[in-house]
């Protein structure tokens, strides 16, 4: 008989965006906490194989593993709060699932059955998660949902969650994500949209074993027991996470409610006194962080209709805040759009710092290569992830070595002066039409070049980063930026590929190619990212 595994689905109520994947991900902490193996698990409720062909503004990011898959941003969540390498077998959508089972079916997998909806997609959903269990060796395994339950692409999903636990009982356990408002004109904390919840979530066969009610306020007593009358859910099942000013402090607020003794009692674990000092003393540090250092992102995906959205740069504002933090320093985010940018030609002088995010296409490209020109030209730190470090050097060659029609053959194929181009790998994929999951992906090893800032900041000869691209520095244009001060101080180890460029004689003028915003964690910010912050609070 092999190692006991326990597993744990979270689905959502009335809307998305509550925050299911912040709770998953602090569940998975205060777990964590009491010497207890955890994995999380992302199911995606789309017909998309991964998350890279899908827009950002809709999606959000696309967080990229160290085994090269293009995820959710949950599974960045899971990262940062667990504080482990969340890998492929931990993703999946509904096109990866179909996919398998149509290709099973196709090499006489199934053995000459008929192959149905139900039974084999859910059996593939359950080996899938099973494989993630027994990969990380977990003890739990945290498996959300996305969407909403009612949604009917989240059916064959919640079908899978009903037959594990009919399989073992004893070993899985269901939770439900629900918002609770409070209407203004009413000022009363409403629970009836989340009864509907309880109510849909039941109509799939499923009964949850606890509520994590997300709303502004703590839900009181009264309501718990309406809500435990109405949802046939224990009131010390009914938990509360009340809006707070960071995510960091949910698994605090969680332990406080009592959900790790809870889930920890349900499921019959072995497990210590929980641990949170590293949690506490995290969020005793950003209470005290009160002097602002002021960062304008440039971007062309935080525009929703008459909205404004950040999880395009999930990653990144994350990263900017880890950095901060550590120094004492609370964070402002100054959101520059590229788009207006070109129109404008002003930025503030209010900022402390420029960074460029990664991004694809033409929109907004002349703003930000204005942004990357104005920090050069001011002397204010720079930090260009990805295109942001490509459009850095278009800029440098434009400017500085006065190359007309310098250009990324992304946006001008025949452009006089190619700095940016594309790899020689991907020429063919490109021909053949193949973008989905055809990038440059995961993890790299970088070189750094002896005496440079980056090598300083790393503290190391080589490092590891996680890359998503197709185009990259021309070699061609390396020596004429050398001369004139830029320079390649991260390369591959064959020395072909320019990873970090750096600019001489500036308080802080970087860029690199890798998306280091993928690695910075809460506990440990990113190296690139904490340099850059310190520079922003000399300027």
């Amino acid at each position: 008989m092999g190692k006991r595994r326990t597993y744990i689905f979270i689905t959502g109520g009335v809307m998305s965006g509550v925050g299911k994947g912040v709770a998953s991900a602090s569940l998975g902490a205060i777990l964590k906490s009491r010497g207890l193996r955890v994995t999380a698990v992302k199911i995606d409720p789309y017909i998309n194989v991964d998350a890279g062909t899908m827009n950002p503004v809709e999606h959000g990011e696309v967080f990229v593993t160290r085994d090269g898959d293009e995820t959710d941003q949950d599974i960045g969540n899971y990262e940062r709060f667990l504080d482990e390498d969340i890998l492929k077998v931990n993703y999946m959508t509904t096109g990866r699932v179909y996919l398998s089972v149509i290709q099973r079916e196709r090499t006489l997998g199934y053995g000459g059955k008929t192959v149905e909806v139900v039974p084999h997609v859910p059996q593939e959903v359950i080996s899938r998660i099973k494989l993630a269990a027994k990969h990380h060796d977990a003890d739990v395994t945290i498996i959300e949902i996305g969407g909403t339950v009612g949604e009917y692409q989240n059916v064959l999903f919640l079908e899978a969650a009903r037959m594990m636990r009919i399989e073992t009982p004893d070993d899985v356990l269901v939770g439900l994500v629900s918002y609770l408002p409070v209407p203004g004109a009413l000022g009363e904390m409403k629970t009836k949209p989340t009864q509907y919840a309880v109510r849909t979530l039941n109509s799939a066969g499923i009964q949850p074993d606890f509520v994590i009610g997300r709303s502004t306020h703590r839900i009181d007593d009264l309501r718990k027991k309406k809500m435990a009358v109405h949802c046939s859910v224990q009131a010390e099942d009914i938990f509360s996470a009340p809006d707070v000013s960071s995510v960091y402090e949910v698994p605090r607020v969680m332990e406080e409610e009592g959900l790790g003794a809870r889930v920890v009692k349900k499921l019959k674990l072995r497990a210590g006194k929980p641990d949170l000092r590293a949690w506490n003393k995290l969020t005793k540090s950003i209470a005290n962080a009160k002097k602002p250092v002021r960062i304008g992102v440039v971007g062309k995906y935080a525009a929703s209709g008459d909205f404004n959205l950040s999880d395009a740069y999930l990653s990144v504002l994350e990263s900017i805040k880890h950095a901060a933090w550590s120094i004492g320093r609370k964070p402002e985010i100054v959101w520059i759009d590229a788009g207006e940018l070109e129109k404008t030609k002003k930025i503030s002088k209010k900022i402390d710092g420029i960074l460029v995010p990664g991004g694809f296409g033409s929109r907004g490209v002349e703003g930000k290569i204005l942004a990357a020109k104005f920090a050069r030209e001011k002397k204010i730190p720079y930090l260009g992830l990805c295109y942001g470090m490509q459009l850095a050097c278009i800029e440098f060659a434009r400017h500085v070595l006065h190359m007309r029609g310098a250009h990324t053959t992304e946006i001008q194929p025949d452009a006089a002066h190619p700095v940016i181009h594309l790899m020689n790998e991907q020429e063919e994929k490109m021909k053949n039409k193949s973008y989905g999951g055809s990038m440059r992906l995961g993890s790299y090893i970088c070189r750094l070049k002896k005496g440079s800032r980056a090598r300083k900041l790393y503290g190391e000869a080589a490092v590891e980063e996680r890359h998503r691209h197709r185009y990259e520095f021309n070699p061609d244009y390396r020596q004429a930026f050398e001369q004139k001060g830029l320079v390649v101080s991260g390369e591959s180890p064959d020395g072909m590929l320019a990873e970090i460029i750096e600019l001489k004689n500036h308080p802080f003028f970087m860029g690199t190619q890798a998306h280091p915003e993928f690695l910075s964690r809460p506990f440990k910010p990113h190296p690139l990212f904490l340099g850059f912050l310190h520079a922003c609070t000399k300027k």
